[in-house]
């Protein structure tokens, strides 16, 4: 029995099934979905890829990184933001109960 569970969201929209019902996420992929949900919500994000002075963006770069740390399901110290390509960041981070996690920032 999961521990976390939530209504997947995908697009901005409940993710629904061929017969209409909202899909569900559980546990480690709940924990990534509220996380993208906070970052968005704090707007930090926008800020960030439309900033290209570095000082700028390494500053909200760690105040997303403190963000995620103060979720109480989230093993402090293991949060790491990657910029693979210019725009797109990954978020990687250890859960306390289910292991390593990954948030792709802006979400695809």
């Amino acid at each position: 029995m999961p521990t976390y569970t939530d209504l997947k969201i995908t697009g901005n929209d409940f993710d629904l099934d061929a017969g209409g019902n909202p899909q569900l996420v559980h546990d480690v992929d709940c924990i990534a979905q509220d996380i993208m949900h906070m970052i968005r919500e704090t707007g930090l994000l926008v800020q960030l890829i439309a900033n290209r002075d570095n000082r700028k963006k390494a500053a909200n770069l760690n105040k997303i990184i403190i963000a995620v740390e103060e979720d109480e399901r989230i093993r402090p110290g293991t949060v790491f933001i990657q910029e693979p390509s210019l725009g797109t960041f990954y978020l990687l981070a250890e859960t306390l109960e289910f292991g390593a996690m990954q948030v792709t920032l802006p979400e695809e």
